[in-house]
Formats: structure tokens, C-alpha cells, sequence
């Protein structure tokens, strides 16, 4: 894709996820090819229809989530690498809960677009949960789709209550911590 394609196409992903957010995933593809400063045939040349388009801002946000998951990994020790993301992740639902769930609602399930999501948002969350788990800082039994579950049940809950967030993640934290080191933290 030419210099200038892929800043169309990126302009188009930020703009449709802000319309959508505002308007739901039936807002006219006019508004978003608008909002982007380009013209329609530039958003159905990248986007040949609005369920394509859906997916692609849904996969953007997930792709958001891995990659600093991945920067984390590489970056931090393994239990604030864990801690950071799943801060990070509390953090994406709480903003973007209500696109999030548009999307996914306009999603099929059984698409190929949903289930690469479901994968990459798994393997974001294994990226920080493994390391700590293999250094004995989190409890084997915990698997990436619990922090994922995790995450988004206290995104949710604070969605209205955000100062709440950070307690719920310390309480969070205190449970996944494994047996061994919260006897050798304690003592």
C-alpha cells in the first residue's frame, strides 16, 4: 500500500470507530468518508462494505491491546508486565465498552474476522500471564481467557464507578498471585 493509502486507511479505521461510537454500526458510511476527508470511493476501495469495515475497527482495538502486551513482555519484569496490560485492558473497556460491544454485536461470531480477535486478544493475554506463571509469581490454574474475563468484568463494574478501578485491580492482583508468594510476601 502507497504512503499516502495507508494514511487513508488509517484516518478511515479512527474516524468510523469515533461515528460508530457515536452513531451505532448502521451510521451512514458517508458521515465516516466525511469525517476522514476523503470520498466514498476511497472508503469502499479499503472497505468494499460495511461489515468489512466493522471488523476492521473491531481488529484495530484488539490489535491495540497485543501490541502492548507484546511491548510489555519485552520491556518489564513478568508480574508488571501482567499488571500494566491488564491495567491497560480495564482501562480500553471502561473508554470503549460501548463501541466494543456495538462491534461485536455486528459481528458473526462464527466469522473468520471474530474468531482472529478472540485469538490475538487470547494470545495478548498468554504473552503476560505465561512468564509470570513459569517465575511462580501466579497461580498455574489461571488461564489468558480468565484475565480477559477478568478485565472486562472490572472495566464494566467501574464503567460509572472508575476510582473504583484501580481497587478492584489490587484485589484482582492479590488473588492471581500464586499460593507460594503470598506466604512469602506475607511473612
Amino acid at each position: 500500500m502507497r504512503a499516502d493509502a495507508r494514511r487513508n486507511y488509517q484516518r478511515i479505521l479512527e474516524c468510523a470507530a469515533e461515528v460508530f461510537a457515536e452513531q451505532g454500526p448502521e451510521a451512514p458510511l458517508d458521515d465516516i468518508a466525511r469525517r476522514a476527508g476523503v470520498g466514498p470511493g476511497t472508503l469502499y476501495r479499503h472497505f468494499p462494505h460495511r461489515e468489512s469495515l466493522i471488523a476492521a475497527v473491531y481488529r484495530s482495538s484488539v490489535e491495540d491491546l497485543r501490541a502492548r502486551a507484546v511491548e510489555l513482555s519485552g520491556t518489564r519484569s513478568a508480574l508488571d508486565a501482567l499488571q500494566l496490560w491488564m491495567r491497560s485492558q480495564v482501562e480500553f473497556v471502561m473508554a470503549n465498552r460501548g463501541l466494543a460491544v456495538t462491534l461485536k454485536g455486528a459481528l458473526d461470531h462464527d466469522s473468520d474476522a471474530y474468531q482472529a480477535c478472540s485469538l490475538m486478544a487470547t494470545d495478548a493475554a498468554a504473552a503476560v500471564l505465561k512468564p509470570a506463571q513459569d517465575a511462580g509469581l501466579v497461580r498455574p490454574d489461571i488461564e489468558a481467557r480468565d484475565l480477559i474475563r477478568l478485565g472486562h468484568g472490572i472495566g464494566v463494574a467501574c464503567e460509572t464507578a472508575p476510582e473504583a478501578a484501580q481497587r478492584l485491580l489490587e484485589v484482582a492482583f492479590a488473588g492471581l498471585r500464586s499460593p507460594h508468594t503470598r506466604s512469602s510476601t506475607s511473612s
